[in-house]
């Protein structure tokens, strides 16, 4: 019987795609011959009968044919054959399967051609595919043989001369290799008389020789642990070797990485360095999706450089660090959010060999728990936030900080009531937001009196209350928007401050006097408000030229004009200022008493001010492209470009304010201008070595209308290039290390386990990309000696070929002439290796790291290294 077609067959029932109107055949149940007909139905008697342990459909297919032995329970496929059991596939060219033992038996066929054996046997169960030229099979126990077996699972090979399978997930290999390059000869592979394989657990050798470029490495390993699990899983982490100048050998990174459940994990780990010292770290992270997540971190080094204690040079340094991190979403209105860093000065220092941690100067923490009132319109948070100098030790930091905020009400606003029929009170709105703040800082000095110096630090704690009520409406009349408000501020102090003047005799019998601050403790109440009046209005100018592509042309004009009031504070009927009398002048000062406030004190002088400004925008629309039914018209920005000035009322002097200027424009994706500056209408006088201005108008003075003060800019343009057609692009490439990855390998990725999953995956579909940035600043408050900073920076990107990427970063100073801190990096892919070179060519910063090492995750501690200067530490 030969069958081309399909056969399906659930024993111990048969059933063929496409029957013949009657079939005699040996039923298995007894030895009774049966008829089946098309129109029979065996099923209600053969239900009654044993069942066997084969409890599913299978699936056979065959390109020759397929014979059935009824008497002995068997089946055989000839020709190209497929079978299908549950999760079980079995791809061979000659097929035997016993019923009666559950039992299969496949190998390939031998083509006299080639003398080769073809259509060898692929079993593929539960994603895992397993290849070999014979394979004997029990599909209900899943136990087997298979010769000159071959196993690829996600990235990974593994092959031996006999695999024995003894359980769905556990087989023993004789002779075996396992690889994670895919080539068909790999570049880099590993060999073991005897291995065990569990799937999506380990692989456990022995006797083990790497070899590389088919080459063996002379030295064995007795036996290893490979991970073939991928996501996290608990298990050592795999201590890296280098060299650093100041702590000589090192073993970075040893320790343990527990799994503890899906939700969190914990790993603990330490550096270990030949001339002293050591680094202990710990972190925990913890998530759940849709709820919270955070991870603690807490490091500690304590490093010995010099020789033995006693020795001349000898020092010990001691450091630590300790990061939180929590977010959680309590309900839709509230939320939770910790960011806090915490550490000794000279801990980045010391133990990191990232650049911009070098670089760094000071550390911020926050804290942050908000709950909002939507119905309300209300909001409260509370609050901490520290600030850490990391060069002199300054801390300051404000705990407990609580704010509320009312959003905007109407109270006299009539329900029901569109805008154009409301009247002018129902445009009244209030809104509210009251602080209190409790601020400590921590504040390094150093004095030195009689040549004796002291040294230490100054704590002070402030705290304070501030109310901000404001009325304003947004009536509009015709074309014109009016915005009147008064801001009213109420400020709570427990301290003001009080100044005099100490007299202190000097060596040389004469005396002098030093001013001192000093705190009085009572309870203080700082009153301050003003009065805005705005108004402003759009004018439109359009022109429809209908060429070039440009369907219209629109110039916005945005005029605006406001008053402001704000009486003197400083006046002494307000009460904020107070008087101290200064010897050596022989007069007396006014001073703010609240100027040391945590809201600040309150400013000096009346201001009754005028100020002007007109916005322009310059737009355009383009036309659509009558050969593309899907192109649309765009808007184009061309320019934007405003100018401003005011007049101050109050003032005794210099009245009118500075007119500035700023502009934008952008080019399509290719080019982005923006700038602004600055120019009086005052002359100026040199006193010394400073520059003040005079109250004569330089047009007074024969001198022109205005004077330039300031100018800035800014060109920025991306250039890249096109993608590269017809070449294949390997999304598995991995990315160029960017320079934190290079330098602080041993650091853990918060998305990684040690086996160092998460990593970048890049894409060389772009062969290149340019950046380049030009700053110029002119600052010219001093006409006579003008002040020019310049910098032209460049940011170049080449993909030389699918393998090869090439990076130069850096900038170059135009007035120093001289290059800034360049920095070159060149990634090479090498298959199933990759190169790395990062490169610091000048300055401070100076150094370089070339790293080669497998890319596989569970490989990546394979590696070869060489540093030098900043990377290879002091």
């Amino acid at each position: 019987m030969k069958l081309n077609h399909l056969i399906v067959f659930l024993l111990p029932v048969i059933y063929f795609a496409q029957t013949p109107d009657s079939l005699e055949f040996k039923n298995p149940l007894d030895d009774s011959l049966l008829t089946a007909t098309k129109n029979s139905s065996l099923i209600d008697t053969l239900e009654k009968k044993r069942r066997f342990d084969v409890d599913d459909v299978i699936f056979a297919n065959s390109s020759d044919s397929l014979r059935f032995d009824v008497k002995n329970k068997r089946m055989y496929l000839y020709g190209k054959g497929e079978l299908k059991y549950k999760k079980s596939d079995l791809n061979s060219s000659d097929i035997a399967v016993d019923f009666e033992t559950n039992t299969l038996e496949a190998q390939g066929k031998y083509d006299t051609s080639s003398s080769k054996l073809t259509d060898t046997p692929v079993l593929t169960e539960e994603g895992q595919v397993y290849e070999g030229t014979s394979i004997r099979y029990n599909f209900k126990t899943q136990q087997g043989y298979i010769s000159l077996a071959k196993n690829v699972d996600n990235d990974k090979t593994y092959r031996g001369e006999q695999v024995k399978k003894v359980d769905r997930k556990t087989y023993f290999i004789e002779d075996g290799i396992y690889t994670t390059c895919d080539s068909d000869t790999p570049h880099t592979h590993f060999t073991a008389s005897s291995m065990k394989v569990i799937q999506n657990d380990k692989i456990i050798a022995r006797w083990i020789f790497m070899y590389i470029g088919g080459v063996p490495v002379p030295l064995p390993l007795p036996f290893a642990v490979f991970p073939n699990q991928s996501g996290r899983r608990s298990g050592i982490i795999v201590p890296t070797y280098g060299f650093d100048n100041r702590l000589g050998h090192t073993f970075r990174n040893m320790g343990y990485f527990w799994a503890i459940s899906d939700y969190m994990d914990l790993m603990i780990g330490g550096d270990f360095y030949t001339k002293g010292g050591t680094r202990y770290r710990t972190r925990y992270r913890y998530k759940k999706r849709y709820e919270f997540s955070g991870n603690v971190n807490a490091e500690i080094s304590n490093l010995l450089e010099g020789g033995e204690p006693g020795d001349p040079g000898f020092s010990e340094q001691l450091n630590w660090s300790l990061g939180i991190r929590h977010s959680q979403d309590i309900n839709p209105t509230t939320s939770l959010n910790a960011n806090l860093q915490f550490m000794s000065t000279e801990f980045l220092q010391n133990n990191r060999r990232n650049y911009n941690d070098y670089i760094t100067q000071n550390i911020t923490s926050n804290a942050t728990f908000s709950k909002r009132w939507e119905e309300s319109g209300t909001s409260l948070t509370l609050g901490y936030s520290r600030n850490q100098n990391l060069s002199n030790g300054n801390i300051t930091e404000i705990l407990p900080s609580m704010s509320f905020n009312m959003s905007q009400k109407y109270p006299f606003k009539r329900e029901g009531v569109s805008r154009k029929d409301q009247r002018w009170y129902e445009y009244i709105g209030l809104s509210y937001r009251g602080e209190f703040r409790n601020r400590r800082t921590k504040t390094a000095f150093t004095t030195t009196v009689d040549s004796v110096t002291e040294s230490g630090y100054n704590k002070e704690i402030r705290g304070g209350i501030q109310h901000n009520v404001t009325v304003n409406a947004s009536p509009k009349i015709g074309y014109f928007s009016f915005s009147p408000s008064i801001n009213y501020v109420e400020k709570w102090y427990d301290k003001r401050t009080k100044r005099e003047y100490i007299e202190r005799a000097l060596n040389d019998g004469t005396t002098t006097y030093d001013m001192e601050e000093k705190d009085i403790k009572e309870i203080s109440f700082v009153r301050t408000f003003d009065f805005r009046l705005s108004t402003s209005t759009k004018l439109y100018g359009t022109l429809q030229p209908e060429m070039l592509g440009i369907k219209a042309f629109r110039h916005t004009i945005t005029p605006s004009i406001s008053y402001q009031y704000q009486p003197d504070f400083s006046d002494d009927k307000w009460g904020y200022y107070d008087k101290v009398f200064n010897p050596q002048s022989g007069r007396y000062e006014s001073y703010d008493k609240f100027s040391e406030g945590i809201f600040s004190g309150v400013s000096s002088g009346e201001r009754q001010s005028i100020n002007l400004s007109v916005g322009n925008l310059f737009e355009i629309k383009t036309e659509k492209d009558r050969t593309d039914t899907t192109s649309e018209e765009k808007k184009i920005q061309l320019l934007n470009l405003n100018a401003s000035t005011g007049y101050n009322f109050a003032a005794d002097s210099l009245n009118l304010d500075d007119l500035r200027l700023s502009f934008r424009t952008q080019i399509g994706d290719l080019l982005t201008f923006n700038g602004s500056s600055s120019y009086s209408f005052y002359d100026y006088a040199v006193r010394g070595n400073s520059v003040l201005e005079v109250n004569k108008f330089l047009l007074s003075e024969g001198k022109g209308f205005l004077r330039m003060t300031n100018l800035n800019f800014n060109i920025s343009t991306n250039l890249s290039g096109d993608k590269i057609s017809g070449e294949k692009r390997d999304g598995s490439k991995q990315n160029l290390q960017n320079n934190s990855d290079a330098q602080d390998e041993y650091d853990i990725d918060e998305n990684d386990s040690y086996t160092g999953e998460g990593r970048k995956i890049s894409d060389f579909t772009i062969p290149w990309n340019l950046g380049l940035n030009l700053t110029y600043n002119l600052n010219k408050f001093n006409p006579d000696n003008p002040v020019i900073t310049a910098n032209a920076g460049i940011n170049l990107s080449l993909s030389l070929s699918q393998n090869w990427k090439l990076t130069f970063r850096g900038s170059y100073d135009l007035e120093q002439k001289k290059l800034n801190a360049p920095q070159i990096t060149v990634y090479r892919d090498l298959h199933c290796w990759e190169m790395n070179f990062v490169w610091n060519p000048i300055g401070v910063w100076k150094g370089f790291r070339f790293e080669i090492r497998l890319k596989a995750p569970e490989l990546r501690d394979l590696k070869v290294t060489k540093t030098k200067d900043i990377y290879s530490g002091y």
